[in-house]
């Protein structure tokens, strides 16, 4: 094998974007452009610079431009930042290149990134924000709603409650009044009160049998009987002591000694005085006390002994605890004003989100050339990073091996096209086609939430539309009452019903309009900028999808231009990489068709003779894995091998079906491993 780095620099453009500077430029801009290091400094210096300033001024706009800073500080950190970039357009190639490299990087994934955080704000400010202006409009809707219904209960309340209200005022006003009649009836039931309680008309010597008694009722029967009995024996002892002084008077009236007691002797009939006694069973017998006599008095001495005490009145208010609607309490606050301050509290935190995602934005614009700049580091330190491009130099360099007869590599063979990518081809490789699927699921996957963000914000706004053109109230409270209660008398049972429930004596007439037209809810659908700025970067995302695959090649054509001798050695190493798999190419196609047959025969032998005898003939090839329609496959012979090429990959192999190949003709111990190159996503 032979070592290409010896060979002399070829006179022509060794890159396509040389070619193509040569075709549009003067002579002397192409030669600028695509000079060595050390010619032109001056002029690199200052384009150098010039540059920077530019980028620069760039960077900080995509950098800054969210971040909160007053006027003086931004200008100082605008100055300083494109100072130093100035430095590094000026000093830095990696720089230069780096800066460069941001362009397909927003094409690529780190765009894509940075149009989600677009479509973010785009769903903030559009039905995120229409979604939330809606629902308040309706919670306003529903609290204006609620507000009227408290305002119309408020004066049906009043109407029913104020004459209940001024008999209360009226009896703590005439609180005094009320205590002088109370003393003045305590006073005169005080004679009925001593002449059922008090001990007379009886002898007191017996009270000790009838203060024994349990009640009223028979206390007072026992002092009445008493009372008889003493009545009927204070009328034999006063009838005695008549008959004793009418004695004494004929005594003293007739001198005579033994005449007079002859003629005074009707006096001495004290016996006749015991016919009063008579009366004693009738008293027993027909006492005149009611039978609920004790029970009325008692009944009336509580009410009169709790009448005469202090009389006091006073008017308590009970606010019951208030039922909370939709967080806010009713009747304590306005309800309008306590959901707007909720909806303002809400609405702060909106705010705070989209002034993060805004730095966010910045960030995100960080990111872009850190992965540029990481691209340019690697690309230099990594031989093998992104070392997969047949470009221009890797065909001239394959040219002249084949004008000199040597091994040469193009036309690829068929089953090593899929290691390679053709930067000037439009067709998708398969290993980028695996980056544009990934990234159009994730574009699919953001394009259905916003459809459904979308969706719920159209069928909100029609849910409130009808909720305003069928929910409009009118309300008409009419009220008319007319009380007239007249009482008479002078007791104090008349005055106080005069007081109370003569207050009730009242006339009112209420009548009252209203409707709720203020209050129906204005719902807002979204306007056409509103669905442009949700939908055109989903639009740009899903066409970035498929540009990244030509913006990651152009990534490798900025770095080559940068350092084009680092982009020979690559181009050489992977030239020689290639030449030694294709010298090995025979011993790994063995290896690799082995265990494939083995596989084969374990797994999918069964399954593959069940699908032939239904006619059905799958055949791939075991080689490049391409389907063969028809007869097109050339099946080996040998029998138990199933084992199918295309006829390209056939003649690779030198018409030998290596999977059925003797084993003593294969050296297992060979190495078939390789110094591998990747594609960078």
């Amino acid at each position: 094998m032979v070592i290409l780095s010896d060979l002399p620099r070829l006179k022509t453009p060794q890159s396509t974007l040389e070619r193509f500077s040569r075709w549009v430029l003067p002579t002397f801009g192409h030669r600028f452009l695509f000079s060595q290091p050390q010619e032109f400094p001056v002029a690199r210096f200052f384009m150098g610079a010039l540059f920077g300033a530019v980028s620069g001024a760039g960077l900080f706009l995509g950098l800054f431009h969210n971040v909160p800073m007053n006027s003086v500080n931004r200008l100082l950190a605008g100055y300083a930042f494109v100072a130093v970039c100035i430095l590094g357009g000026a000093f830095s190639s990696q720089f230069r290149c780096s800066v460069l490299l941001m362009f397909p990087s927003i094409l690529g994934s780190r765009g894509r990134a940075y149009l989600m955080l677009f479509v973010v704000y785009g769903l903030y400010s559009g039905p995120i924000s229409n979604i939330h202006r809606n629902v308040q409009d309706v919670s306003f809707s529903m609290g204006c709603n609620i507000e009227l219904q408290i305002k119309h209960s408020k004066v049906m309340w009043k109407v029913v409650m104020d004459p209940f209200m001024q008999v209360m005022q009226n009896i703590v006003e005439d609180n005094k009044e009320f205590t002088k009649e109370a003393s003045s009836v305590s006073r005169k039931f005080q004679s009925i009160r001593d002449e059922v309680m008090g001990q007379y008309g009886y002898d007191t010597l017996e009270q000790g049998p009838v203060t024994a008694k349990n009640s009223t009722q028979e206390l007072y029967a026992a002092k009445t009987l008493m009372r008889c009995d003493y009545v009927v024996e204070q009328g034999i002892e006063r009838c005695r002591e008549w008959f004793d002084v009418k004695w004494q008077d004929c005594m003293e009236a007739i001198q005579a000694p033994v005449i007079n007691h002859i003629l005074c002797v009707s006096m001495r009939f004290h016996f006749l005085c015991d016919i009063m006694r008579v009366m004693t069973p009738w008293c027993r017998e027909e006492i005149p006390v009611e039978g609920n006599f004790g029970q009325t008095f008692d009944k009336l001495n509580f009410s009169i002994d709790t009448l005469s005490r202090e009389f006091s009145t006073t008017v308590v208010l009970q606010e019951p605890e208030q039922q909370s609607v939709f967080g806010v309490t009713v009747l304590q606050e306005e309800f309008t004003e306590r959901l707007s301050k909720a909806f303002q509290e809400t609405k702060v935190i909106l705010d705070k989100i989209l002034v993060f995602i805004q730095l966010l934005l910045s960030f995100t614009f960080i990111t872009i050339f850190t992965t540029a700049f990481g691209y340019v580091r690697q690309y230099n330190k990594d031989i093998r990073f992104d070392n997969i491009y047949i470009t221009t130099y890797f065909r001239q360099i394959d040219a002249r091996r084949k004008r000199a007869d040597k091994r040469y590599l193009l036309p690829l063979k068929k089953v090593e096209r899929g290691e390679f990518i053709n930067p000037q081809s439009l067709s998708i490789h398969s290993s980028e086609l695996k980056l544009v699927m990934a990234s159009l699921l994730q574009v699919v996957s953001l394009a259905v939430f916003v459809c459904v963000l979308l969706a719920v914000d159209m069928v909100l706004y029609h849910i409130f539309d009808i909720i305003r053109r069928h929910t409009f109230t009118e309300f008409s409270l009419t009220s008319r009452h007319h009380i007239d209660i007249n009482v008479g008398g002078q007791s104090m049972m008349a005055k106080l019903l005069r007081k109370t429930i003569g207050a009730l004596n009242s006339s009112s007439n209420v009548d009252m309009q209203s409707s709720n037209q203020h209050c129906l809810p204005q719902p807002r659908a979204m306007t056409t900028e509103d669905y442009v700025w949700s939908s055109v970067p989903l639009l740009m995302m899903a066409l970035m999808c498929c540009l990244q695959v030509y913006s990651n090649r152009l990534r490798r054509v900025i770095s080559a231009f940068y350092f084009p001798k680092r982009e020979k050695r690559r181009t050489l190493f992977l030239y020689n990489l290639q030449i030694q798999r294709r010298i090995s190419y025979i011993k790994r196609q063995r290896k690799r068709l082995m265990q494939l047959r083995t596989r084969q025969k374990t797994v999918f032998s069964g399954v593959l003779f069940r699908l032939e005898s239904l006619g059905y003939r799958l055949r791939r090839c075991w080689v490049c894995g391409e389907r063969q329609r028809g007869n097109r496959a050339v099946e080996c012979t040998v029998i138990g091998c199933q084992a199918a090429y295309c006829p390209q990959c056939w003649r690779d192999l030198g018409h030998l079906c290596y999977a059925c190949l003797p084993s003593s003709n294969w050296d297992p111990g060979e190495s078939c491993s390789d110094t591998e190159v990747y594609y960078v996503r």
